[in-house]
């Protein structure tokens, strides 16, 4: 068996094993963040870790020293391990990889344990390697749900003063360049009102109702970020975006609803609209919703949840991250896209960035989600690359 043909088949048993840790954001992903850490200290990695408040879903971050430094910029291969939960319709179990032909099935095989798989498979390739930069490893937890673990990390890599060099974020791309993307600000709104009989609806607070006018506040506010879409907007659609992700509310037909759950998210293309849609919405409950309701109840109330609020990830002209790419791939070109990734918050803090992975995210978050195999090939012929550029 050949080297390549090899580490193929080391990269499919490894993402075969990691589909098998069902890592739905928001759960528990240490068994296999053990997992990656055992192969990483296996091959001399060094590594540390940065948990939740829970101590329980955590990021995992390693190194291999440069043998002999010149000057060239760290490497950063980063990959969250979360996947979205499974709706009903699979052919397969999604936690069980199942390979038909030259696809493989299962949870997280394109976004993006497929990556991380191929960059574990590579591990032992990188440490004997001569290599005169260092190679980092990221592996973030709860990435779905608006990157809540990549800031813990990244507060932990600006006490260790590693905030220079190249970050490759392994979303899938077909292993396309993309170097610019949407911020993404996910809430939670939770209306409280009074109960009541629905005969007298003026003596209750119905929590419903004014979720409802919540909703249409934000609905005419995603009307003007159409309308303050920038000229030469680089984006798909071309303007931020607003979303209702979920309304609940209501225990039966004849009680009025003291309670009620909004979910909505903003993909904002500059920051400033973030901040007028918040301005906007915030003074509509305070001067408006919030009044009226106390009118009747005084402790009623309204509270916005910040799921999270994760910067955009800016086109930077001559980006150090993309040319280091290209001159692996041969491709110049550059894309954008509209899903949200962890590349913002690296790139925040002065790390060169670029999204590039194997797969493609037409695959991702559906029912049946799959890899074709010849992406993992691909991704491990630019490991390759990256190995060649990092060496004396």
């Amino acid at each position: 068996m050949s080297i390549e043909s090899n580490l193929y088949q080391k990269s499919i048993k490894i993402l075969t094993d990691l589909i098998g840790f069902k890592t739905i954001s928001g759960n528990n992903n240490s068994p296999l963040i053990d997992y990656c850490d055992a192969i990483l200290k296996e091959n001399g990695v060094s590594t540390f870790r940065v948990f939740d408040n829970n101590k329980e879903r955590v990021n995992l971050f390693g190194t291999i020293k440069a043998k002999k430094t010149n000057g060239k910029k760290p490497i950063i291969l980063s990959g969250h391990t979360d996947v979205v939960p499974v709706s009903k319709g699979w052919s397969t179990d999604p936690f069980v990889a199942t390979l038909k032909e030259d696809k493989l099935y299962g949870r997280g095989s394109c976004d993006m344990k497929g990556f991380i798989a191929c960059v574990l498979a590579y591990v032992p390739n990188f440490s004997s390697a001569n290599l005169d930069r260092d190679i980092h490893f990221s592996f973030t937890f709860d990435e779905e749900t608006a990157c809540i673990g990549a800031p813990l990390l990244i507060k932990e890599l600006k006490k260790r003063n590693i905030q220079d060099g190249i970050c490759i974020i392994g979303e899938p791309t077909k292993m396309k360049i993309i170097d610019a993307h949407k911020g993404m600000n996910e809430y939670t709104v939770h209306f409280e009102g009074l109960a009541g009989h629905s005969s007298q609806p003026h003596k209750g607070v119905n929590a419903i109702e004014y979720a409802t006018r919540y909703i249409n506040k934000l609905l005419e506010l995603r009307q003007e970020l159409i309308k303050r879409g920038p000229k030469d907007c680089i984006f798909d659609p071309p303007h931020s975006t607003l979303s209702i992700g979920g309304v609940n509310g209501g225990i039966a037909h004849n009680v009025i609803a003291d309670k009620c759950k909004v979910e909505w998210e903003t993909r904002p293309v500059v920051k400033e609209d973030a901040i007028f849609v918040t301005e906007e919405i915030d003074r509509f409950v305070n001067e408006i919703l919030l009044p009226e309701m106390k009118k009747v109840f005084t402790n009623s109330n309204i509270r916005k949840e910040v799921i999270g609020e994760v910067i955009g990830f800016n086109r930077v002209n001559d980006s150090e991250a993309c040319e280091f790419v290209s001159s692996i791939t041969g491709d110049n070109s550059r894309e954008v896209v509209s899903f949200g990734t962890e590349a913002g918050l690296f790139q925040e803090i002065g790390i060169s960035t670029v999204v590039c992975g194997p797969g493609s995210i037409e695959q991702a978050h559906k029912i049946d989600e799959f890899i074709e195999v010849n992406e993992i090939k691909k991704c491990l012929a630019f490991l390759d690359g990256v190995k060649d550029k990092s060496i004396i």
